[in-house]
């Protein structure tokens, strides 16, 4: 069947693709005008959120890649069987990269606030720099390397049906065994789960840490109400923290739910949870630049200079 012959879902979906791709592009061309400033890039958190700009871009990227491949790839059943079977090993292992990837990064500017509360005038800015760039080396390599299984177990499957003109049905399969099974659940929860909390906690340490140093240097103002003064000025901490888990959990919740649910039976419920879980990756700009005062002065002074390269 053409495009325009197919469902409406199929309609809707491919349209909420394309919006959050559109989305996606528009965060992640903000978010690299912000942080390709060299000022900003002279601790930890800048080099992550450069990182993370990139990640973010690509992930919403292998999203809408992964929706069209599918959709193409029913639509049109001579495509070669050996692009069906190399986009069914590597496509989803490559988002999942992406998103996991995301994900620590954030964390990462997590963890490096609170020790810059924690030392104070003591933060060695060379030494944040020299850390944050190996662990933007190395943490592909170890995300990778704990779903590797993933392709290997990946399968393309042809069954003879009389569903459609072609006869064939084509089928992306996972096969795990228990013990995979097992510690495919433990990686999900690593990567999903883990990385919320520890912006959850750095944002506590942060507002208590803060507000601990201030009542000893500010001895007029009761801890309570320096914990107080702390939580309202670095509310956004937590708050973003707490809403990108609820995202992420939709897709925690749906890879549980799939082992005993047939998602056919409940597509609406699989689609919006699943669409909700990538949202993350298109909110760098909001979570980060917006609510800070020296990310936003820094963007507005940077798109200044880029409109200006572009009008010469």
């Amino acid at each position: 069947m053409t495009f325009t012959g197919q469902t409406i879902l199929v309609k809707i979906n491919a349209a909420l693709t394309m919006i959050m791709f559109v989305g996606g592009l528009i965060n992640s061309i903000l978010s690299l005008i912000t942080f390709q400033n060299k000022d900003l890039r002279e601790v930890g958190c800048g080099i992550y959120l450069l990182a993370s700009s990139i990640t973010s871009f690509l992930t919403i990227s292998m999203f809408t890649v992964k929706f069209w491949f599918v959709v193409l790839t029913q639509m049109n059943l001579s495509i070669h069987l050996s692009v069906v079977r190399g986009g069914c090993v590597s496509i989803e292992p490559l988002l999942k990269l992406c998103l996991y990837l995301d994900a620590w990064l954030n964390a990462c500017v997590a963890i490096e606030r609170a020790i810059l509360v924690f030392k104070g005038i003591k933060f060695n800015k060379q030494k944040s720099q020299r850390i944050a760039r190996w662990i933007v080396l190395i943490l592909p390599f170890f995300v990778m390397s704990s779903i590797i299984h993933e392709p290997i177990h990946r399968e393309l499957f042809e069954m003879k049906t009389e569903t459609n003109a072609a006869g064939i049905d084509r089928w992306c399969v996972t096969r795990y065994s228990p013990t995979v099974q097992q510690y495919n659940t433990i990686i999900l929860f690593f990567h999903l789960v883990v990385p919320c909390i520890v912006n959850l906690c750095s944002a506590l340490f942060i507002i208590f840490g803060s507000a601990r140093q201030r009542s000893t240097a500010q001895t007029r103002q009761s801890l309570k109400e320096h914990i107080y003064n702390q939580f309202n000025e670095h509310k956004q901490l937590l708050i973003s923290p707490m809403v990108l888990l609820i995202l992420s959990l939709s897709r925690l919740i749906m890879a549980m739910l799939s082992e005993c649910v047939n998602p056919s039976n409940h597509r609406l419920l699989f689609l919006f949870g699943y669409f909700i879980s990538f949202t993350p990756s298109m909110l760098i700009f909001i979570v980060f630049v917006l609510p800070s005062s020296l990310y936003r002065k820094t963007f507005q002074e940077s798109f200044r200079q880029w409109r200006l390269l572009v009008r010469q």
